[in-house]
């Protein structure tokens, strides 16, 4: 294990007795394998159903208001194909990011058997958490709505209701980037359609009244053009957290780099899986678990 002269502490008490076994209750059992991994937060649930209901308005307005009324069957059909493809895509990476386990710590695992087990030196300090009562391992942060540590932590986000940590940035990154790709396409079809609108007859460019479908069509611009800038800096940052290997929060608090630097290429290898292919852009894919570099708790 390394050795560093200079300590770091990171949101963790220094009080000695803090550090006492018995200060912690005993861990809880381990959940049955199987379990879904779900975060019972009022406002990231109420965020997560507005995604599904935004993305199903769109999907309503881009079939029948623009798709299916229209003449040009072979347009129909091949921007229905693409854009209900990318819609199944984003909402299938939302769940996954959602329902997926983002890297917690081993709740109450700070135990004198765990504390001996990690064989500590002279001059060597084991960072622990206070409020869930774990051994914190390198890179690791306190969430106040997940209630736990999670490893890589980037940042909690409402949206997907959960962190966005080790095991699903991955997911994460594909759900920002399918809604930005949904938003953009729903954006180019609003515009021809309108210039199809007012070329033609409008009570023939749509099976809703004129008035209905220009309120409708609004409305999905005004949606779309949000979300494509939204998402589309959300997937930037993301891209560039990973290929730095620094996390959001270790940006925002200006952390000590005490990881070995790499490429980034290896940075995107570690995110989503070895070795590069058409996986990478799918959500059923789950990244190889030996991915990332094994933790260290003792520094």
């Amino acid at each position: 294990m390394m050795l560093i002269p200079t300590h770091h502490f990171r949101d963790i008490e220094r009080k000695p007795e803090y550090l006492q076994p018995e200060k912690c209750v005993p861990p809880p059992h381990p959940s049955p394998v199987g379990t879904m991994w779900f975060i019972r937060d009022g406002c990231g649930i109420a965020c997560a159903i507005v995604t599904w209901f935004l993305v199903l308005y769109a999907e309503f307005v881009v079939l029948f208001v623009m798709l299916i009324p229209s003449r040009d069957y072979v347009y129909s059909i091949i921007n229905g194909i693409v854009f209900n493809l990318l819609a199944f895509l984003a909402l299938a990476s939302h769940c996954r990011a959602m329902l997926t386990d983002p890297g917690a710590v081993p709740k109450g695992n700070a135990t004198k058997e765990f504390i001996e087990s990690l064989q500590l030196k002279p001059g060597q300090v084991v960072y622990k958490c206070p409020k869930c009562c774990s051994i914190k391992p390198d890179r690791a942060h306190h969430c106040s709505v997940c209630k736990r540590c999670i490893r890589k932590m980037d940042h909690h986000c409402p949206w997907v209701n959960n962190c966005v940590g080790e095991n699903n940035q991955k997911y994460f990154v594909l759900f920002t980037m399918y809604i930005a790709l949904i938003s953009l396409h729903a954006l180019i079809m609003v515009g021809f359609h309108f210039l199809h609108c007012f070329e033609e007859d409008w009570t023939k460019c749509s099976s809703f009244s004129p008035p209905t479908t220009v309120i409708l069509l609004i409305l999905l611009c005004f949606e779309g053009l949000l979300f494509l800038i939204f998402t589309s800096v959300m997937f930037g940052t993301q891209v560039h957290s990973i290929c730095t290997d620094e996390t959001g929060i270790e940006q925002l608090k200006k952390e000590e780099r005490r990881w070995a630097k790499k490429t980034k290429w290896m940075n995107m290898k570690a995110v989503f899986g070895h070795p590069f292919s058409l996986g990478w852009a799918s959500p059923f894919a789950t990244p190889d678990q030996g991915k990332a570099d094994p933790y260290q708790y003792v520094v």
